[in-house]
């Protein structure tokens, strides 16, 4: 079985090698994703919501340039800078995911940048 690439145009420049997500057969791995637009510059500077927003946004572009939706989504990982903003995060969340919501773990961590808030990575069933 091989791994198809899947970069949604206009997808955010990666910081690092890796891809935005990898199909393996029906199967989308989305990788950690912050809050970024397509020319790589913050989204929602000092914005939990904002940034959350961004986030599942790009990730469902990718999932969407896989040929699925949000509904897809099984798994996420969610990681927070600082748990203070677990309560607003989970608002915004909950516009995306409220009906069989994916299974998923939030931890609190040390992000790729000081100003990203919230990283959040996704597994696809299509």
């Amino acid at each position: 079985m091989s791994n198809e690439v899947i970069t949604p145009t206009g997808s955010p420049p990666v910081l690092a090698p890796y891809s935005p997500g990898i199909k393996v057969g029906s199967v989308v791995y989305v990788s950690g994703t912050c809050a970024t637009d397509s020319d790589g510059n913050l989204v929602g500077a000092g914005d939990i919501k904002a940034q959350t927003r961004c986030v599942i946004e790009t990730i469902k572009k990718v999932v969407q340039s896989a040929g699925g939706d949000l509904s897809n989504i099984a798994y996420n990982v969610i990681f927070l800078s600082d748990l203070k903003n677990y309560q607003a995060m989970n608002e915004v969340y909950v516009e995306y995911f409220s009906t069989k919501p994916p299974a998923r773990y939030c931890i609190r961590a040390d992000l790729v940048k000081t100003e990203f808030l919230v990283e959040i990575s996704s597994i696809a069933h299509l």
